[in-house]
């Protein structure tokens, strides 16, 4: 037994050769794992490529502009020293008061027409109107008094306002909203403390809340932001969580920024046709505005553009689109700026409250 033991383990001992053979191979094998892993750390990782990214954005390009049967006619009247334009559809289901923000008025939501003759029509501030007047609601824009908005000096006078103008055109009955964007985001959030709104949307703004007392009656809030601007989308995110734990319904929507495109600009900008917007964009790529994927590097406060398009006599000294165009860059960039990307969504919000205690 003890000889048969002695030669099994002879038989199953590796040779010398066969042992060197196999150290040999996991050597190599090991070799080769660790180049791998030195070849796969200095590889860069590339983004998908901008057709891939633009299908997977819901702000893509491809997006096309809603079609209206409704047309921007609005009246305007002056009270209390500040500017009211509205609208009212043949059949006004509700109400609808929209809050500009700084540097901004009343009359940049509407075209200019023989009612509003100084009116701008913003392009994303339109949009958003012709969707509110598509879905059959009165709306009505005020200018603040001063460069933003000031609660203390205009809650008591817009709040008036509304109130006189609804009880005037026989509106008082119907269910109210508000829309701000950025001051007009931070006074609509303090309004709704005096105002029984049925929900508020507050855009590129956080809201006053840790400044105000929240009511048990406050109304649905939605926040619109661009997650860029990472200060303000936390501080909607604690805003958010305070409101819910007084017990108040609330939803974010969050913008991403999105590449620049001549088709984005001539589709929305009424007044740009096609070729100057197709110049537009090469002196862009040129000068460096954008990067190789074809998103602003800067917003549209940052850059040059005009100036670059003035040395190349592509635009007159007095542009008058100037506004409009640079609206649409600062919604490209993502940061703060007014957008009707999102206006389905806002106005499902509004329609789902319309009928709400």
């Amino acid at each position: 037994m003890r000889v048969r033991m002695a030669s099994e383990r002879i038989t199953h001992k590796p040779s010398n050769r066969s042992f060197k053979d196999r150290a040999l191979v996991l050597f190599s094998f090991v070799l080769i794992l660790f180049a791998t892993i030195f070849l796969i750390s200095k590889t860069p990782i590339l983004n998908p490529p901008l057709e891939s990214k633009i299908s997977e954005n819901p702000q893509n390009l491809s997006q096309k502009l809603p079609s209206f049967s409704s047309q921007l006619n609005p009246s305007l009247y002056h009270s209390n020293g500040t500017e009211v334009i509205y609208q009212i559809p043949s059949s006004p289901k509700a109400v609808l008061f929209v809050a500009h923000g700084c540097n901004l008025h009343a009359y940049d939501f509407w075209d200019k027409s023989p009612n509003c003759p100084h009116c701008t029509g913003l392009p994303e501030d339109r949009l958003f109107v012709l969707q509110a007047l598509e879905l059959n609601m009165a709306v009505i824009t005020i200018s603040s008094l001063g460069k933003c908005w000031s609660f203390q000096r205009e809650m008591k006078n817009v709040q008036w306002i509304i109130q006189t103008w609804a009880e005037k055109h026989k509106l008082e009955n119907l269910p109210k909203f508000a829309m701000g964007a950025s001051s007009g985001g931070y006074f609509v959030s303090a309004l709704a403390t005096k105002m029984e709104f049925k929900s508020i949307c507050i855009m590129i703004a956080e809201g006053v809340f840790g400044k105000i007392d929240i009511p048990k009656n406050y109304p649905p809030t939605l926040f619109v932001h661009m997650v860029k601007d990472r200060i303000r989308a936390d501080a909607v995110l604690s805003n958010m969580a305070e409101l819910r734990d007084t017990g108040v319904e609330v939803k974010e929507i969050r913008c991403e920024e999105i590449p620049l495109d001549a088709n984005f600009l001539a589709k929305r900008i009424p007044g740009l046709d096609q070729g100057f917007v197709d110049k537009l964009i090469q002196v862009f790529h040129k000068k460096g505005f954008l990067d190789e994927k074809g998103y602003l590097k800067k917003d549209g406060r940052a850059i040059k553009w005009k100036e670059a398009l003035l040395e190349r006599k592509l635009i007159p000294e007095k542009f008058k689109l100037f506004s409009h165009v640079n609206e649409e860059l600062n919604l490209a960039f993502g940061y703060h700026e007014f957008t009707s990307l999102k206006n389905d969504e806002i106005f499902e919000w509004f329609e789902s409250h319309m009928r709400r205690n």
